[in-house]
């Protein structure tokens, strides 16, 4: 009773809804490895920009995503900060490799 009334409001307000019994072991895995990315992150290659700009151009791959900057090693760390700050969207109903998609989580100023 309870979680269709939930279902009702969240369709109500436009909202995707879905009860979560349980997590698959790898997203409990890189929910862990993202949060060690939640400190500030200094961007003196100033890259961050650089992944912004190849995201918005439609879904990458991680390793592509990394490898459109200047300083592919480095723009992995960055890009893992941004998908934790929720600037970058990644799905995570598959293990999160080299070859999962990426894409702009938002515009800025949106």
């Amino acid at each position: 009773m309870l979680f269709a009334a939930a279902a009702e409001a969240a369709l109500a307000a436009g909202w995707r809804y879905s009860v979560v019994c349980g997590w698959r072991p790898h997203v409990m895995a890189a929910l862990d490895m993202l949060s060690s990315q939640r400190r500030p992150v200094a961007d003196p290659l100033r890259l961050v920009p650089q992944l912004l700009a190849a995201a918005g151009t439609g879904p990458l791959a991680f390793d592509d995503l990394a490898g459109a900057t200047s300083c592919p090693a480095v723009a992995r760390a960055h890009a893992l900060h941004l998908i934790w700050h929720r600037r970058l969207g990644v799905d995570l109903a598959w293990p999160l490799t080299g070859r999962s998609e990426v894409w702009l989580a938002c515009r800025e100023g949106a």
